[in-house]
């Protein structure tokens, strides 16, 4: 390795998300230092993921196929399908274990400001899957911001009448204390409360 080319290593890792100039310093120092063990295994496995990754033509996840496992397996034809914003939140939702449906990668939200319309998302091939599919339940897992609550809203006039449309709670996380919450959450919370 020149010089240049760990330089070049070191501005690419910095380009990656949680990483700076300082971090990626160091995770490249940390790489060559342990050369064998993990730089030439990661430099293999990147190659290849570079050639075989690819989005499910299904709902947008991303894996090795044309289409992915979850779309794949009989096991998850539940009829409920949990609609993401994008493929970082259905990995979010697969760590929780909770969900054992399909999945419906949107690809981002509705933006006026950024000129992102319906269809720049998924949102014409959701509604088709509505229709082609086994659907009983669509729940809209979209981030509680003004676009995901504008998302959310779109696609519910979109499905209206074709199937059961559900929502996930907001408002106080699990060991929140109400004095570090802000004001939108307090106000979610108090109106999805429940009886005990």
């Amino acid at each position: 390795m020149s010089n240049s080319d760990i330089d070049n290593l070191i501005e690419l890792m910095a380009k990656l998300p949680g990483l700076g100039p300082r971090s990626a310093r160091r995770a490249v120092l940390h790489l060559i230092r342990k050369r064998a063990l993990l730089l030439t295994p990661l430099a293999d496995t990147i190659q290849t993921v570079a050639a075989t990754a690819r989005e499910c033509l299904n709902c947008g996840n991303v894996g090795t196929t044309d289409i992915c496992e979850i779309c794949a397996s009989e096991k998850r034809a539940t009829g409920e399908l949990c609609v993401v914003e994008d493929v970082a939140d259905l990995w979010a939702m697969e760590r929780s274990g909770v969900f054992r449906g399909r999945y419906h990668v949107l690809g981002g939200t509705l933006s006026a400001l950024d000129a992102i319309g319906p269809e720049e998302l998924r949102i014409p091939r959701l509604v088709d899957r509505v229709t082609g599919e086994n659907i009983t339940e669509v729940i809209l897992a979209l981030n509680a911001t003004i676009d995901g609550q504008t998302t959310a809203h779109y696609i519910a006039d979109q499905l209206e009448g074709r199937v059961r449309l559900t929502s996930l709670a907001q408002g106080v996380p699990i060991g929140g204390e109400l004095d570090y919450l802000d004001d939108g959450t307090i106000t979610a919370a108090m109106q999805a409360r429940k009886e005990l």
